[in-house]
This record gives structure tokens, C-alpha cells and sequence, in this order.
């Protein structure tokens, strides 16, 4: 196992320094998937739901979200990204989200792109909760990253 860049060797956690690292083009895609019923889901691409509409709301949710992910998460630096596109997409079963994120620096843009995702689950759940309650989140993962040392890696 390698050794966890967030802990230094007194077990304490530390803000990585990438003051010495180059700035690289990096991009990351993550995903997550809002399970709901047939009738929920025609409420929510009808776009006719109380709250106004549900996609579009978790798309600039997640848009948002990745801008304040240094806010939300303690040790993540903050970043310029350069791009941020949140999709959400009916699916078999419920609704899909898709957030691809950008940027040009010393770190990568993981973090990023899984908050908008999560975020954007969020939203969905919060604009369709009076429809129905049990709607899961579920398999909020990062579907791959490219550039940076350690270099690409998809699922």
C-alpha cells in the first residue's frame, strides 16, 4: 500500500504542498445515479414539478458545488477550474448524473468532479422528496482522471 499523501509522519492530517509540482492539463469525470420510482421519474423529466425544473436545478447545483469543493472538503486545495458540466439524464430506474470537470495546476480535479456529482444527487432528491421519500443515491464513483505524475486511470 502506498503511503497516504494527507498524513504526515507524526499521523497528523496536512494539506499537501504542491507548490513544486508543474501545472498540467487534468481532467476527471465522476457519476452517481438517483433510484426512484417510474411515476417520480415522470414528474421529474415533465419538468412540471413544484420546485420548477429538477434537471436543470442539479445541473447548476453541481456546477456550483465544484467551485466551493476546497470549502466543503478540509484538506482539498481550492482551484481554478476551467470547465464544469453537469449532466443529468433519466435512466432505467431513475436518473443519472454525469460531472466532468477541468482544470490546469499542480493538482488534480477528482475531488471536484465526485462533490458535483454527489451535490447534484443531492438536489435531485431534495426537488423530488415530497414525491417520494425512499429514493436511494447510489454509486456516486469517479469514472476516470487524466493527467498529473500518477497519470490516467479509468474504472
Amino acid at each position: 500500500m502506498s503511503k497516504l499523501t494527507h498524513i504526515d509522519d507524526q499521523g497528523r492530517a496536512r494539506m499537501v504542498d504542491v507548490s513544486d509540482k508543474p501545472a498540467t492539463a487534468r481532467e476527471a469525470t465522476a457519476t452517481g445515479f438517483v433510484r426512484m420510482s417510474v411515476e417520480t421519474l415522470a414528474l421529474a423529466v415533465s419538468g412540471s414539478g413544484r420546485k420548477g425544473d429538477v434537471r436543470a436545478v442539479a445541473e447548476l447545483a453541481g456546477v456550483m458545488a465544484a467551485k466551493k469543493t476546497s470549502d466543503l472538503i478540509p484538506l482539498c486545495h481550492p482551484l481554478a477550474l476551467s470547465k464544469v458540466v453537469v449532466e443529468v439524464e433519466p435512466a432505467e430506474g431513475g436518473l443519472a448524473v454525469t460531472a466532468r470537470v477541468k482544470t490546469t495546476g499542480p493538482t488534480g480535479v477528482e475531488m471536484e468532479a465526485l462533490t458535483a456529482a454527489s451535490v447534484a444527487c443531492l438536489t435531485i432528491y431534495d426537488m423530488l422528496k415530497a414525491a417520494e421519500k425512499g429514493m436511494v443515491i447510489e454509486t456516486v464513483r469517479l469514472l476516470e482522471k487524466t493527467g498529473g505524475k500518477s497519470g490516467d486511470w479509468k474504472a
